[in-house]
């Protein structure tokens, strides 16, 4: 067993310490990555906080983080995609039943046993626990890693693994592209990536938030526009013009208002989880045959899409880079909205 050293929480109402734990050995087709940067997921907090109990009631003690980057320090004798030095990412989830429908398909964040996601849940075993990336080392089977291009900020890199596929993913499979405009509702560590991804794709962008004094960033960003939602007459003239919205706020608020916003056949994508349901006007969809839908991260290929798009055009998270013995605060600030636009833990100090 491999030595490992993380931050973990001990109960929902407790602070982070240091916890000492083990890996598994690496066997012939795992990679020992030395984690250098893990980003910090509002789903972070909801795990660590069990806000999720009803739906994923999470499990103590708790080494959260599933946005991870680091490089490989050794590699089993059936291992062929990596080798030892080079840069690998860890997403969501490491490993899934691989005989389903959904893990044939390259979709294995839906697979039909669940996927042994990367924190607050077990193994395939459905016995031995999973440990995240608030660690100095991950042991993963080489399948559901993935290959990050050694180039620019690493610790920028290390949100692309959650927030940017969760944005990537919606715009792809909608075929956002040149010509259409995007509105995306929420500008934090998910908006903030849609922006980028969105605008890499060619389409004109609008950002929608409540926040006034974020419209600088949205411009520095390159968003093409910024309406502030919390004045319902800035959104009448609006009315009918976007192919595509991309909801990504994790608070309660009412996504009625952004359907008149559509366009005939146009679709609204939600990727934020708020803590209470949604009451929905069925009339709002289907005057102009409009969809609204959800969208969970990506599977293995699409995730290695992404981030080789990414790396395409030199896009990066915008991240303030902390110490652990900061993720107190980066939780309190981040439930705050009050960091540009996402903590990432320097897991080498």
């Amino acid at each position: 067993m491999i030595s490992t050293k993380g931050y973990a929480t001990h109960d929902a109402n407790a602070k982070f310490g240091p916890f000492e734990f083990e890996r598994r050995d690496v066997g012939p087709n795992d990679i020992l990555i030395d984690i250098e940067y893990c980003g910090i997921c509002h789903s972070d907090i909801h795990a660590a906080k069990n806000e999720w109990e009803a739906m994923m009631p999470s499990t103590y003690p708790l080494v959260p983080g599933h946005e991870i980057v680091g490089r490989v320090s050794q590699v089993g004798d059936a291992v062929t995609k990596f080798k030892v030095g080079d840069v690998a990412g860890i997403g969501c989830f490491v490993d899934s039943c691989r005989e389903c429908s959904p893990c044939e398909n390259g979709t294995e964040q839906f697979c039909q046993k669940m996927a042994a996601f990367t924190y607050a849940g077990t193994y395939m075993d459905r016995v031995t626990p999973t440990y995240g990336g608030y660690s100095d080392k991950y042991v993963i089977d080489e399948r559901y890693a993935h290959n990050v291009r050694a180039t620019g900020d690493l610790a920028g890199v290390a949100p692309l693994l959650c927030a940017g596929i969760t944005t990537y993913s919606p715009l792809k499979r909608f075929k956002v592209g040149p010509g259409q405009k995007v509105g995306v509702v929420g500008l934090g560590g998910l908006g903030h990536m849609a922006v980028k991804i969105a605008k890499a794709m060619g389409a004109e962008v609008t950002i929608f938030s409540t926040s006034p004094s974020k419209e600088s960033d949205a411009e520095a960003l390159g968003a093409d526009h910024f309406v502030v939602t919390r004045d319902p007459a800035n959104l009448a003239p609006l009315a009918g013009t976007f192919n595509f919205i991309l909801d990504t706020v994790s608070a309660d608020h009412d996504l009625n208002q952004y359907f008149g916003l559509l366009g005939v056949g146009g679709t609204m994508a939600v990727v934020g989880v708020p803590p209470n349901p949604t009451q929905i006007h069925q009339f709002g969809l289907i005057f102009g045959n409009k969809t609204l839908a959800g969208s969970l991260i990506g599977g293995i290929p699409e995730t290695q899409e992404m981030l080789d798009f990414c790396a395409e055009h030199n896009i990066t998270a915008d991240v303030e880079v902390i110490t652990p013995d900061r993720i107190e605060e980066a939780y309190d600030r981040t439930l705050r909205s009050d960091v540009r636009y996402r903590f990432v833990i320097d897991m080498t100090n």
